[in-house]
Order: structure tokens, then sequence, then C-alpha cells
């Protein structure tokens, strides 16, 4: 795989090149073998209204201020025509959730320094957990190819760069604050199609680091793992959550995968 093209560029410049040129798989996992559920996580600790209620029913008078403002962000999120619409609908969801523990922050538009071909490029996140200062927890991505269908980028592509660049990030700091530095970590990820997620577990070693920052083929190949949302009833693919059946089988992944993420993220967060 020499041949191949590798170059320093940005996280949110690649393209399924990258992930052949450095020895990348996805692999798409059902929700039983990703998740691994003892039960189905409940939704019970939620306002019934979030997850019955039309996202263009914001002026309800008996809608609570906290539920009108969640549907509002589906709603500009449905309907959006730029990403930040996405990006503070998806923060939204993981505040909602619980994703932010103590010590951590939810942040939007957060770019990691990403080391690659001997270069210093970004690596964009779109949201992020941050265990203050200097952790990065979880990246999502949002799909821009909704928006310009002639991309050449694609999204799972973006997003295991970030979780690359999160590896690096966070063994820098490590080192810095005098702590071992790491030889692996799972980066837990999400990328949102609209407001469809999709949920990723991209394990990240120093070998995949080492190999992109200077430039080779790694020998060893990293599997990513990959689960999408579908809905289990008929629908259009462009309501994402604002259709309320599906709303609730996603609500249920985003909190399988906030357990799921916050078992990997206790193994490189002390």
């Amino acid at each position: 795989m020499a041949q191949l093209i590798r170059s320093a560029k940005s996280g949110s410049d690649w393209s399924s090149n990258e992930l052949y040129a450095y020895n990348i798989t996805i692999t798409p996992t059902s929700p039983a073998d990703f998740f691994r559920l003892v039960a189905e996580p409940s939704l019970d600790d939620l306002d019934p209204s979030i997850l019955t209620s039309p996202a263009t029913d914001t002026d309800d008078p008996n809608l609570s201020e906290a539920t009108a403002e969640y549907l509002g962000y589906l709603d500009l999120a449905t309907r959006a025509r730029q990403e930040s619409a996405i990006d503070d609908f998806a923060a939204a969801t993981l505040k909602l959730l619980g994703f932010r523990i103590p010590n951590t922050a939810i942040a939007t538009r957060y770019a990691i320094p990403f080391n690659i071909c001997g270069e210093t490029r970004a690596a964009q996140t779109y949201v992020c957990v941050i265990y203050r200062p200097t952790t990065i927890l979880l990246v999502l991505v949002v799909d821009k190819t909704i928006f310009d269908e002639r991309a050449a980028y694609t999204v799972e592509a973006q997003v295991v760069a970030e979780a690359i660049a999160a590896f690096q990030f966070n063994n820098v700091k490590r080192a810095e604050n005098g702590r071992p530095v790491l030889e692996a970590m799972t980066i837990p990820c999400i990328t949102m199609s609209g407001t469809t997620p999709t949920f990723y577990l991209v394990p990240v070693t120093k070998e995949l680091s080492d190999a992109v920052i200077t430039a080779q083929y790694p020998t060893s190949q990293t599997q990513v793992l990959k689960c999408i949302t579908a809905a289990t009833h008929r629908r259009r693919v462009s309501d994402g959550m604002a259709d309320p059946e599906f709303r609730k089988i996603a609500l249920k992944r985003f909190l399988a995968f906030k357990d799921l993420a916050k078992s990997r993220w206790q193994q490189y967060m002390v």
C-alpha cells in the first residue's frame, strides 16, 4: 500500500483514500453486538412531552421551558440549512441525556491539533466532550454531504481522523502533566446525518498514530465498529428525530452509547 497517496490533510478533508492509506476498516455491527445491553435503556427520566410532541409545537403553553427549548433545537436541525443548527441540537441532546459528568464540558466547534505527515493541521470537531482541560472523551461530526452532495470527503473518514487527533492530543497532555502516555485508547464517536445518529468505537493505537505522523502504512489493521440507528417502522429518512417513534429509538441508542462511552473513557481520563 506504499503507492497510496498520503498528504497533510486536515481532519475535515479526510476521505476513503485515507482509510485505505492507513489500513483502517469500518465494520457495521448489530445493536446487540455493539451495545451488549443487559436491559434496554429507560426514557422514564425524560419529560414525556420530549418523546411525543411535534418539533414544531414549541409555542405550546403546556410545555416546560426546557422541553420547548429542546424541541426548538430539533425543529431547527430538521429544517437545517447550515451545520450550526445540527451542532446545537447534537450538543443539546448530549446535555439532555447526561453525557456531561463532573469536571467535563460539552463544547462545540473545538479544534484539536492533528499531527499528520510531519505537519500540524487541525481536526475540527462539531461537538465534543472534554474532561477539563486536557482530555477529549468523545467527538461528534456532522455529515456535511447533506448540504453538498458533490463533496469528496466522507463523514466516516472525518470521524476517524478526529479520533486519531484526540489520541494524539490526550497523550501530549498526559506527558505535559507527568503522566505516562498510553499505547491505545478507544475513542467513542458519533456522526449526525441531519438528526439521525450513527455510533462508532474507534480503537486508536500508537502504531496507527505514528503511521499518520510519518505518512506510513501500518502493518496492523484498525477495525472501527459502527452501529447505525434504523427505524422499526416506515418513515421518511429526512424526518430523523422529528418522527416521535424514531426519536424514542434514537434517544435510547444515545443512552446506551453513553454507558458504553463511559466504560471506554474511564480507561484514559485518569
